[in-house]
């Protein structure tokens, strides 16, 4: 049997949590091989950071996000290059990429979703081909353009004992279901960590709270827990998909700024227990990833209804640089004409190839 045809490929995001550019590099073949070989983080600068945050939670004036775009791309350029500069070889051998961008905006309900991010400019600048936009098309048919991830999971899982559950935790909780009969549901479940980062931001001067150093001191108000799961996103199936305004509802605004945090991390847990006890086969083994993974309270809440939660690292992964290394995985998925999301994860109405390419590879 010939050996698949590998892409090197580089994947770049910038996190939801206005932390920065992840970029990473892999070997995959589009499907089920991916070898990673590499990734690093490149953190904003205050200003650009608090620009970000006040563009995502904020209207934003046209001329200010086209200036905040530019700079934006900017800075996934020199993310590019740090990871050149790390994985001197492995870079060098790169054949394309994959460009997230900047969510500023993801609203499934009104056919909605805006990354901000210049796929030309940044082309020009790293010297490769970009694949980008990976959302629209899938809301165009219907999806509602997330999680974007829950294919490269797939791929992650591809060899995993099923039934295998994987949680993302990220500013959105996602989560990537497998059966026996490789049959796969996904979705986002609620908050990730994008609350969280907020409430830290705005009521501590922090800007997250991943540690759990604030989290761990509260104490859980389970009204407010109860209150904010009423709402009509929890109880819809999988799939789902939401961005951080859907969950606007959620008020912590009376409790002390401990107890704040605390009540986020339980919302983000019980909102993805109650998704989860909703699939046809829930395995006893949760594998968790992104960048809200390793927060202490989270896991100890996570463990009160799984038997076993484990992190990706322990499966020689890395959860901080997987979602950028899933975007060098669709842009490989994008040149061979594969499906980018299906209707079991986005609730599009048919399994297609999506994103656009600057410069198409001969």
């Amino acid at each position: 049997m010939p050996r698949p045809l590998l892409y090197r490929s580089v994947g770049l995001i910038s996190s939801s949590s206005g932390d920065g550019v992840k970029a990473a590099v892999i070997d995959t073949d589009g499907r089920d091989i991916v070898h990673p070989l590499g990734g690093v983080s490149l953190s904003y600068d205050e200003p650009l950071r608090w620009r970000i945050l006040e563009a995502t939670q904020n209207d934003f004036p046209t001329t200010e996000i086209l200036r905040l775009e530019k700079l934006l791309t900017n800075h996934h350029q020199k993310a590019f290059q740090k990871l050149a500069q790390t994985y001197p070889d492995e870079v060098r051998q790169a054949k394309l990429a994959g460009f997230h961008g900047h969510t500023l905006r993801h609203m499934p309900s009104e056919g909605l979703s805006l990354q901000i991010g210049n796929p030309w400019q940044l082309s020009e600048a790293i010297g490769l081909p970009v694949v980008s936009d990976f959302r629209r098309h899938d809301m165009a048919i219907g999806g509602e353009g997330a999680p974007l991830v829950a294919m490269f999971h797939w791929a992650l899982m591809a060899n995993e004992p099923r039934p295998a559950l994987m949680l993302n935790l990220g500013s959105v909780a996602s989560v990537t279901w497998l059966s026996k009969e490789n049959e796969i549901i996904a979705g986002d479940t609620g908050p990730g960590i994008g609350l969280l980062n907020e409430w830290c931001q705005e009521m501590a001067g922090l800007p997250y709270d991943l540690d759990g150093r604030l989290a761990l001191e509260g104490k859980v108000d389970l009204g407010v827990v109860e209150e904010a799961l009423a709402a009509p996103f929890f109880q819809r199936p999988l799939p789902k998909a939401a961005g951080l305004h859907e969950f606007d509802h959620v008020d912590v605004a009376s409790l002390k700024i401990a107890d704040g945090a605390a009540t986020l991390c339980a919302i983000t847990v019980e909102a993805f227990a109650h998704a989860a006890k909703k699939l046809p086969d829930p395995p006893s083994l949760l594998w968790l990833t992104g960048s809200g993974s390793e927060h202490p309270l989270i896991n100890r809440m996570l463990r009160s209804h799984f038997e076993n939660v484990k992190n990706v690292s322990e499966r020689g992964l890395n959860p901080h640089s997987m979602a950028a290394e899933c975007f060098a995985w669709l842009a490989v998925r994008h040149v061979k004409r594969l499906p980018i999301t299906t209707p079991e994860t986005t609730n599009c109405k048919s399994a297609d190839c999506a994103g656009f390419i600057t410069n198409p590879l001969a």
